[in-house]
């Protein structure tokens, strides 16, 4: 039997290399000739296009599943924009209106300037004007969330939870310089206040003696618009477990053209969609259903995955047995980079070495290789470095909230040399198919790679007779993060000492699921596989555990993110924190008015921490 799962996998993978070579065509006919804003005709009409294609692909079913949501567009006719202005009030600097468009894109319509979605509309006047420091991430401080309320009931807007009270808006570094040239105050503290800009960097508050009149004033006109959006799900009936949901899902929309961000993943899905469809063509059908999806409004707070999870969230948490999302396929050429649950860490390491690599000097090596080569762990020996899961994209609300093992995988740069945080054309106009095409993957070969491990990873997912997911991975993990949070605990020895804080019941928590894991473990490897009871017995029990790890009230503060072991950072969404409750409960303590009642969340944190890792080792347990 596994003889006929890898001849299959193999086919598929042939499929995909087959249709590599018609990549880059879908790119500038379909995908990245226009802007695909959330709301927009334009976007419908994509979306309509792909369940069209989808169908002829050979998919069981392919449907449109709309949703009222709250999205946030620019005044057309009054443009949002800065400006200093003098005492008496003349307007003597702007900021652009817009960014010039790169050469071939002169006559696009219907492109949007940069605008900040959701922002509160106003013209306030800013005399103090003073200088944050970059390095702090002081926006993701400020809850922008704009996930809706369960089922159907509708908040007025000006009730609407999460929608900044603050104008906000975004400039090039070119406005920014005039913006800072003229700053007052004192110098910066150091140098990591200083970027690369020719300007001193003085921190305010307000400008230099000589223009001390001056005032910074803003033109925000933004307004907020209740609009359908369109999601496109697709699915292949499962042969034996229909019940059973393996999930691919990306998202569709783009501030403009979206060269990178999406349609470089998009493009993936469609080709790993022509590969199943292909397959299924030839008689093959999975064992367990598999679902694509290509997301809507994901820029706008990942609105189109949230409202179809949500709908369907009963389901989810009873069938859902992985979700594999499918963003932009390169932010760098460098290396491959895996962010997922360590149910995962096997079947990903095990794949990747079937997988041969693209990377310039490693031609005949597998992709495991140039992979652990090029970004080894820095937490396990002898490995390749996979990434926590944190937030700000489709995965979300798959994993954060309902507890269901997720995983995903794209090119990225050498993180070590290139510092920023992401590519230099970012959200922006320049973000299109001629920067990929010339610079980040002219032969198109890393999209091929990621589409070989998203789709590799769906196949062994929705048609291994057990499922890939290894619990001692999973038992590695949570020791590890005990002993990191404890370590970090050791910074407040103070704190730890006259408040009595102790670890103990979390070690012996993740003690005892180790234990539970290695039983585990035994028992898979002894099943019956011709018993389908018995597999599926064991199986339920390996697609649950990620669900143990969900706590209902959610975090402290975010009732939305439920998963004790990990959570994106309070402090920066994108970055994934293990044991989230307790991190956060540290953070900054020692500043904290009210010490013993500051100890005490640190308590009753690493209670819940204990108590979910012992509950999740029960169900592990040996069902006779």
């Amino acid at each position: 039997f596994e003889d006929l799962v890898h001849n299959v996998l193999n086919k598929l993978v042939l499929f995909l290399v087959l249709t590599a070579n018609t990549c880059p065509f879908l790119f500038p006919s379909n995908f990245t000739q226009r802007p695909h804003l959330a709301g927009t005709a334009e976007n419908l009409r994509l979306a309509q296009q792909i369940q069209a294609q989808w169908k002829e692909f050979g998919l069981d079913s392919v449907e449109l599943a709309h949703y009222d949501v709250l999205l946030s567009y620019p005044n057309e006719t009054n443009p949002n924009y800065i400006s200093i202005i003098d005492e008496h009030g003349t307007e003597i600097f702007n900021t652009s209106l817009f960014e010039p468009p790169p050469p071939g894109y002169e006559t696009v319509t219907d492109v949007v300037p940069p605008y900040s979605a959701f922002s509160a509309p106003g013209v306030p006047e800013v005399k103090r004007l003073e200088l944050l420091n970059s390095r702090l991430p002081a926006l993701s401080k400020i809850n922008t969330s704009l996930i809706p309320p369960e089922y159907t009931y509708r908040y007025e807007e000006a009730r609407a939870v999460g929608l900044p009270k603050l104008p906000v808006h975004p400039i090039g570094y070119n406005d920014a310089e005039k913006l800072l040239r003229d700053m007052g105050g004192p110098a910066p503290p150091d140098s990591s206040w200083k970027g690369s800009l020719n300007v001193s960097y003085n921190i305010g508050p307000g400008f230099m003696s000589r223009y001390s009149t001056r005032k910074v004033k803003m033109h925000i006109h933004s307004s907020n618009k209740v609009t359908r959006i369109y999601n496109v799900i697709g699915t292949i009936r499962g042969a034996t477990e229909p019940d059973r949901y393996v999930i691919l899902g990306g998202h569709r929309d783009s501030w403009v053209f979206g060269g990178i961000d999406p349609q470089s993943g998009a493009a993936v899905v469609h080709e790993i969609v022509r590969s199943y469809g292909k397959l299924k063509k030839e008689g093959w059908r999975p064992r367990r259903t598999i679902i694509f999806a290509s997301w809507d409004a994901e820029e706008f707070g990942l609105l189109g995955s949230t409202e179809w999870a949500e709908e369907n969230t009963k389901l989810l948490q009873a069938r859902g047995v992985a979700y594999i999302n499918a963003d932009s396929s390169v932010e760098g050429n460098y290396t491959l980079r895996i962010d997922c649950t360590p149910l995962m860490y096997s079947l990903v390491y095990s794949l990747t070495r079937e997988i041969p690599s693209p990377d310039e000097g490693f031609k005949g090596k597998s992709l495991y290789e140039s992979w652990h080569e090029n970004n080894p762990s820095t937490e396990y020996k002898d490995v390749p470095r996979i990434n926590k899961l944190g937030s700000g994209n489709d995965f979300e609300v798959f994993f954060q909230r309902l507890g269901i093992a997720s995983g995903r995988a794209r090119y990225s740069k050498n993180w070590r040399v290139e510092k920023y945080s992401s590519y230099p054309v970012y959200h922006s106009v320049y973000e299109t198919y001629e920067i990929v095409e010339r610079f980040y993957d002219p032969t198109f070969k890393n999209h091929l790679t990621v589409a070989q491990v998203r789709g590799g990873l769906v196949f062994e997912l929705a048609d291994s007779v057990v499922l890939p997911f290894d619990c001692r991975d999973y038992a590695e993990a949570l020791r590890n993060y005990v002993q990191v949070i404890y370590n970090l605990s050791k910074n407040h020895q103070m704190g730890l000492t006259t408040y009595s804080v102790s670890f103990d019941s979390l070690f012996s928590a993740a003690n005892n699921f180790t234990e539970a894991a290695t039983d585990f473990h035994r028992r898979l490897q002894q099943v019956d596989i011709n018993n389908p009871i018995a597999v599926r017995a064991l199986n339920d029990q390996l697609m649950f555990l990620e669900r143990a790890f969900i706590d209902p009230l959610g975090l402290p503060g975010r009732p939305f993110y439920r998963h004790i072991i990990f959570a994106p950072s309070s402090h920066n969404k994108y970055a994934g924190e293990s044991f989230p409750g307790i991190y956060d409960a540290m953070f900054d303590i020692e500043n904290k008015a009210d010490q013993r009642k500051a100890w005490e969340e640190v308590k009753r944190q690493i209670s819940i921490a204990a108590f979910t890792v012992q509950a999740a080792a029960g169900t592990l347990k040996d069902l006779a």
